[in-house]
């Protein structure tokens, strides 16, 4: 062992007359380990928003979206099997998008309403497998067995708790852009049948969207052989704007294509946007833990003056006395972060359990779906952000040690020993 660590270490070890100087430096290890704790919890939350919120919005909506410009697409037949030819795309589906009304006895709510083709859908979207009652099959006329007259419409859990709708229940759906008549424009409304609630797990879409067949979309909004758009679903999720350029100048002017990061951009960006504000804010506990590292290397040089000038005069440099200090200040900064990252990893893998034995105890409910669209509390530990967190807090660990270490170094001996 180099004489230097050999005696960095001893200085930590508490004396009877350094007890003080002791407490100070487990004051400041503390506050390296909390800083650091806090910092891969509170990202790994953040994360695990991020990453949760990702898995829903491309649970709902497609990769891709290709529309016309301005109108409906006439020959959509034609663009899905050039669509399906690019590169990168593994499905499509036609889909029909429209704002309407749902009335249902007293209460009426304003929905976003899709159309979507059964047989096609459940190999672009996942809506399918976030049915929880009734099936999605019956939404097809053709499809649907004994499921009576009306054809069927597929709402989200949130819509139909305030609808007050159950699977085989009426609704009643009311276009704004109906039929022109003598007394002026006459809404369009037709009856239609619940075949099933879906749950995606986000209060956004369950609360706004419903879902009938493309068929029954283009007879309800008179739009005869055209749609909307199409939904495509593609290979890689994270590289679909350079595919949606692609498909911008494949298909011509009269195109448009959106990837789901476009179409999403507002909260994705503030997402990351907190991600890295958190970082900054909750670096600050352990820069303020540093100034405590600092102030117990500026009173071990004050204590141990004598100790460095008989090091001096046995022949130690300056260059050793430094190394003595930031050697100590780095110890009290690696022991920090090392019980920092295991008692953060500690609580960020068993997250979801501590809130609700928390939760459990106070009756208090900290995590509301009406605010966080989510409906459960996600914790992801990503290995880059734990190297990262873990670099940051000895690096500012070191530079905290530089100046009582060089100040020590600077030390004459005969100054030192002049009173002894």
């Amino acid at each position: 062992m180099q004489f230097e660590l050999f005696i960095g270490l001893r200085y930590l070890k508490a004396k009877r007359k350094s007890t003080f100087i002791s407490i100070i430096t487990f004051i400041s290890t503390a506050g390296v380990t909390l800083g650091v704790m806090a910092l891969i919890v509170v990202l790994a939350v953040m994360t695990g928003f991020e990453e949760d919120l990702k898995e829903k919005i491309l649970g709902t909506n497609a990769h891709i979206v290709v529309i016309r410009s301005g109108a409906p697409m006439e020959d959509y037949r034609a663009v899905l099997e050039k669509l399906k030819g690019l590169k990168g795309v593994q499905a499509a589906t036609p889909f029909i998008y429209n704002q309407v009304m749902l009335s249902s006895g007293k209460n009426v709510s304003g929905v976003v309403l899709r159309g979507v083709d059964v047989a096609t859908d459940r190999s672009v979207t996942r809506l399918s497998q976030s049915v929880v009652e009734g099936n999605m099959a019956d939404l097809e006329p053709t499809m649907r067995k004994s499921a009576g007259t009306l054809p069927g419409l597929l709402l989200g859990k949130e819509l139909a708790k305030h609808l007050n709708l159950f699977v085989g229940d009426k609704v009643n759906v009311i276009s704004p852009m109906g039929n022109i008549t003598p007394l002026g424009m006459m809404p369009r409304m037709k009856p239609f049948r619940v075949a099933g609630i879906f749950n995606t797990g986000m209060f956004e879409y369950d609360s706004t969207l419903a879902y009938i067949s493309l068929s029954q979309a283009q007879s309800f909004f008179e739009l005869g052989d055209t749609v909307t758009g199409i939904q495509l679903k593609v290979a890689d999720v994270y590289h679909t704007g350079d595919l949606a350029s692609t498909i911008n100048r494949e298909m011509g002017a009269g195109f448009y294509a959106r990837d789901w990061m476009q179409m999403n951009k507002n909260i994705l960006f503030a997402l990351k946007t907190e991600k890295v504000v958190m970082f900054i804010i909750l670096t600050l506990i352990v820069l303020v833990a540093a100034f405590g590292i600092a102030s117990t290397l500026f009173m071990v040089v004050m204590e141990k003056t004598r100790d460095i000038a008989i090091l001096k005069s046995m022949g130690a440099t300056g260059t050793s006395i430094l190394k003595i200090f930031v050697l100590e200040g780095l110890i009290i900064g690696v022991i920090g972060t090392l019980l920092g990252v295991a008692s953060g990893l500690l609580v960020a893998l068993n997250l979801e359990p501590i809130i609700a034995t928390i939760q459990k105890i106070t009756g208090q409910n900290f995590f509301s779906k009406d605010i966080y669209y989510l409906d459960r509390f996600p914790s992801l530990v990503i290995p880059s952000d734990v190297a990262l967190i873990s670099v940051t807090a000895v690096l500012i660990s070191f530079l905290a040690t530089l100046y009582p270490a060089w100040q020590a170094s600077r030390m004459q001996p005969v100054e030192a020993l002049r009173y002894e």
